[in-house]
């Protein structure tokens, strides 16, 4: 499982730099072979590993594609990845389309999701996580089944 949250350089060819903590692992899973892609909510990218991604493919593939919303997420998600391997420098190469659409600057967080990474501009991510704190703190009560959440 990936956590944490890591700032990392791009350098001037878009290239990230994956942090030494997940190179053994992402080896080890999908032999450096990850799939980005958009998300559809956040303004990130999201980083799989191939064997995660293929998951999800599998799942979609047995929707219908006659359905509407269907056929959107399909043109998004799937339209818009992009096959990445790991370098013998442990670089990523992101591509300037999907770095264009995030809004990614040089300064990015690489945010360990469970089964995957999301790429996020600095700046976007820094606001974002005030503004979820602003909003936590200043609720009264949490739903139930947040508040049964082991923390």
């Amino acid at each position: 499982m990936f956590r944490g949250s890591s700032a990392i350089n791009l350098d001037a060819k878009g290239r990230l730099a994956m942090p030494s903590r997940y190179r053994e692992e992402l080896d080890e899973r999908c032999e450096g072979q990850l799939v980005i892609t958009i998300d559809l909510v956040d303004p990130c990218l999201c980083i799989y590993p191939l064997t995660e991604w293929e998951r999800i493919e599998a799942l979609l593939s047995k929707k219908s594609s006659l359905h509407p919303e269907m056929r959107r997420l399909n043109r998004l998600l799937i339209g818009s990845a992009v096959d990445l391997e790991l370098d013998s420098s442990g670089r990523l190469l992101i591509p300037i389309r999907l770095r264009e659409q995030a809004g990614l600057t040089k300064q990015v967080m690489l945010v360990g999701q469970l089964n995957k990474f999301q790429l996020w501009d600095e700046a976007q991510w820094n606001e974002l996580i005030r503004a979820d704190l602003k909003d936590i703190q200043s609720c009264d009560a949490l739903s139930e089944e947040l508040m049964n959440l082991v923390l």
